[in-house]
């Protein structure tokens, strides 16, 4: 285990080296200097991954599961300090659901990938065809991140990859590189050489990476712009794709759901990492009767939410990670109130205060078409959305071209899981909303994406099935 200064020190641009001045999105301060790579450090990356994987791939699901659980062990000999170093380059505070929850999760998400099995199934055995699926590794993945769950879902796309035996390079967000450099050095304590690199380089990087010819596979997250660049990207060497992308999630409350006790499960399904999450919760629909009541519920709740420097122990939600998401809330909000809409709380920035801090926001009386509602606004501003019929408010949440998650609730399950089956989304949750789980799969309807991650099918879309028959 490192101290937080010397494992920074590790990530950190050498003499001489290319490198991004990282700052504090709380404070503005500097956190660090990031290396920027080249494209001719990726070539050497992939080259030296190409060459690693049929060793990593012959060591067998056994002592590659015996690896991660190794590395997972090293991500929590360093657990603080990696908190600790996302806090200041993510914005995230350290408690909460956010740096340092998200730093055991990778953990948890290693131990879970590691000990899920995927066996030979039997297609056909009647005596006269025996027919096996199997999954045989890729080769080389690439996996390009996000800067909202940096760490989390770089685990996410590589301990599945790493699992069925391909080895994998990293991209992380020119945004967030420090956090993910810090975690790939980490985790390499553990695993050979080159069968994990994190290359920290700029766009052009991620668009090679996209297109070479070495890389088997690539998994993404991120917006759905970047994902329909990568798929064109891809095409030449027809490359297998996960696409995690943009959302704008759902809520439903049916008429008969209890506003107190679902209150505080709608605040964190909005604004959990600040509103800064792909799955979140973005548009919430109450029906009528309650709706007055939801609205009131939700602003006692998210007025107890303190807001400020994640290093502070008694803060839960933590600054925008960057200028850029700040301006696309901060327009949203003011289209908004100037359309007519009713701000129950926030939407009143202080623009003397240092760092990309913007209030918890509940607008409400907002028409469907608003812009706040049919717009990703990745931020701490939940629109609230009146409806009177299940179906127009199936029809509401069904009315934009993507589809990552939705939610319904109420007491009565067998009426949510009705409503649920017609909402048009890769996962529906009940009674919560964003709560993922490894041994679930999850992916995304529409414009949200395809490909599974997650569970046994997660692992199935890391391999290339091969049908033994005879």
């Amino acid at each position: 285990m490192e101290t937080y200064d010397a494992l920074l020190a590790s990530v950190t641009a050498g003499p001489g080296q290319e490198s991004r001045t990282i700052f504090d999105p709380a404070t503005g301060g500097v956190v660090g200097q990031a290396p920027v790579h080249t494209v001719e450090d990726l070539e050497t990356a992939v080259a030296a991954a190409l060459a690693a994987q049929p060793a990593w791939a012959a060591l067998g699901h056994d002592a590659r599961s015996a690896a991660l659980l190794k590395a997972a062990d090293a991500v929590e000999r360093s657990a603080e300090e990696l908190a600790q170093l996302l806090s200041r380059e993510q914005g995230k505070p350290l408690n909460g659901p956010n740096a340092r929850f998200e730093v055991a999760a990778c953990a948890a998400w290693l131990r879970a990938t590691a000990t899920t099995e995927l066996k030979p199934e039997v297609i056909v055995d009647d005596g006269e065809t025996h027919a096996e699926l199997h999954y045989k590794p890729i080769g080389v993945v690439g996996a390009i991140g996000p800067w909202n769950w940096p760490m989390m879902i770089t685990i996410w796309q590589i301990a599945p990859a790493l699992r069925m035996g391909n080895t994998a390079v990293v991209k992380p967000s020119k945004m967030t590189p420090l956090s993910v450099l810090a975690l790939i050095k980490v985790l390499n304590e553990e695993l050979p050489d080159d069968v994990l690199t994190a290359i920290s380089g700029d766009r052009e990087v991620g668009a090679r990476l996209a297109e070479h010819p070495a890389v088997g596979k690539i998994m993404f997250t991120g917006s759905t712009a970047a994902g329909r660049a990568i798929i064109r990207s891809s095409a030449d060497t027809v490359k297998r794709l996960t696409l995690e992308l943009g959302g704008n999630d759902a809520g439903i409350v049916l008429p008969d759901a209890d506003p107190t006790t679902i209150a505080q499960d709608l605040f964190w399904g909005a604004f959990l990492n600040t509103g800064q999450t792909c799955a979140a919760l973005k548009r919430l629909y109450v029906h009528d009767t309650i709706y007055d009541a939801v609205c009131d519920e939700l602003t006692i709740i998210a007025k107890t939410m303190p807001m400020g420097n994640g290093l502070d122990e008694n803060n839960v939600l933590g600054p925008l990670q960057n200028k850029a998401q700040y301006d696309i809330v901060a327009d949203l909000v003011q289209a908004a109130k100037g359309s007519g809409a009713r701000i129950l709380l926030g939407g009143n920035p202080d623009p003397d205060q240092p760092g990309y801090f913007y209030p918890t926001t509940l607008v409400a009386d907002i028409d469907n078409t608003n812009p706040l509602v049919t717009e990703e606004q990745f931020g701490p501003a939940l629109p609230i959305i009146r409806y009177t019929t299940i179906d127009q408010a199936v029809e509401m949440a069904n009315g934009l071209d993507v589809g990552l998650g939705a939610s319904v609730w109420s007491p009565n399950l067998a009426a949510a899981r009705e409503v649920a089956a017609r909402i048009q989304a890769g996962t529906v949750w009940i009674n919560k909303h964003g709560a993922v789980d490894p041994r679930v799969p999850f992916g995304g309807a529409k414009q949200s994406g395809y490909g599974l991650e997650f569970g046994v099918e997660g692992l199935k879309h890391l391999g290339v099935p091969q049908i033994i028959n005879g």
